[in-house]
């Protein structure tokens, strides 16, 4: 690969990721302090991204690596959602609001995998070539983050528009991008699904480790949904700024992640990722802006040992668990059962226990956050313990984990 190339794709990368850490992180705060909803209402607006995950494999799938080229449809994608994430910064009744990010949800959630494919399509050593330029996608959530908390944007419709603003950039950008011509072929419905995979269910292990991963999303749902209102509740300053040592612990315990592989296999690491999450909402639970504050700072560091040693783990168990024949497929169906189906669930979970500890003080609105944040450290608890007791799977050797560290790059 060519510089001018390696410099495309990483303009690319940090603009994808960009876009999407501009408004995400924050739209929860958004939504409670100037749209004036009800935590239901956030959990069901964050729920759209679930509904355009699970939509999305079919239109990649189905209609554009078929029929156009990856690029053109990666830009005309990113012009539409520019358009609609300036409408959204305009309305101020959350049912129209509801409409827009579903409709904006679809449009860019197709743009990762067309991303990703064009990225692939340049590269002769993937595994090697694709992490350096995927690590752009990180640091352009994290610059996302810094730049609203620093601006103090938080609560203001300007993280939509600044969105947007990029998302004209990307999309100009795109069609200059190398090429991908259309295959002329649809991926069938059965690989999409993952339906391939299912036999996989044959074994316990595999299906309390599927268990294990649909319900530990709603913990998940939790943090994406609640905790930059919760920091912001506390008085945290620059909350999303500082939400931003998550992704910069995720990098440092992705490349950890080997090392540990070799260590404590596939089980413990999964296990300590899973008994991290219930770490963190108890942290979250007793921390304060005070002499507390220390806790809320462990918390988001946590991030890093909660996502990369249970789901980053999972991707790479999966990879050891699937022969070739249907391991795309295996993978397809963890993805549709995680970011699909439980983070749906978890969405409106995460609504409904917030709205159901919110009480009135004075006429003040309050929320009740140690026994919201209780709930999630219980489920993750309960998940790790059902997970101890149940999978039953031999550690893997050192060089099976190393090569699915590897195949796990060249898939994202």
């Amino acid at each position: 690969m060519n510089n001018s190339i390696r410099l495309h794709l990483s303009v690319l990368m940090l603009l994808e990721y960009f876009i999407w850490g501009a408004w995400y992180v924050t739209m929860g705060t958004y939504l409670l302090s100037s749209l004036e909803v009800d935590p239901t209402q956030v959990g069901a607006a964050y729920a759209n991204l679930s509904i355009a995950a699970i939509i999305s494999p079919f239109f990649v799938g189905l209609i554009a690596d078929r029929f156009f080229s990856a690029q053109k449809v990666l830009g005309f994608l990113h012009l539409l959602g520019a358009v609609t994430l300036y409408y959204i910064s305009t309305v101020s009744h959350f049912q129209d609001f509801w409409w827009l990010i579903l409709l904006y949800t679809l449009l860019y959630m197709p743009t990762i995998s067309l991303a990703n494919s064009i990225s692939f399509s340049q590269m002769k050593e993937p595994g090697k070539e694709f992490p350096r330029i995927r690590v752009f996608g990180t640091i352009g959530w994290i610059l996302a983050g810094l730049f609203v908390g620093f601006m103090e944007l938080e609560s203001s419709y300007m993280t939509f528009r600044i969105a947007a603003y990029c998302s004209v950039v990307l999309g100009v950008l795109s069609f200059f991008l190398p090429s991908i011509p259309p295959s002329g072929k649809s991926a069938s419905l059965s690989s999409i699904l993952g339906l391939d995979a299912l036999v996989l269910f044959k074994e316990r292990s595999f299906v309390v480790f599927f268990l294990s991963s649909v319900i530990i999303c709603i913990p998940l749902a939790f943090y994406y949904n609640f905790a930059n209102p919760f920091l912001n509740d506390l008085g945290m300053v620059n909350a999303a700024g500082k939400m931003t040592m998550g992704q910069v612990s995720e990098l440092l315990f992705m490349v950890l992640m080997p090392f540990a592989f070799r260590r404590l296999g596939i089980k413990k690491m999964m296990l300590i990722g899973m008994f991290a999450w219930a770490l963190r909402y108890l942290l979250f639970g007793y921390g304060n802006i005070g002499s507390g504050i220390w806790m809320l700072y462990l918390g988001i560091l946590l991030h890093g040992i909660c996502y990369d040693f249970f789901f980053v783990s999972g991707q790479i168990y999966i990879d050891k668990k699937a022969k070739p024949a249907f391991r795309n497929a295996a993978q397809g169906l963890i993805t549709f059962a995680t970011y699909g189906v439980g983070m749906f669930i978890g969405s409106f979970v995460s609504g409904a226990v917030t709205e159901n500890y919110l009480i009135d003080i004075d006429g003040l609105a309050s929320y009740q956050w140690e026994s919201i944040w209780l709930v999630p450290a219980l489920i993750s608890a309960l998940v790790a313990l059902l997970f101890l007791f149940f999978f039953k799977e031999r550690i893997f050797p050192s060089s099976k984990a190393g090569k699915g560290l590897r195949n796990h790059a060249r898939r994202q």
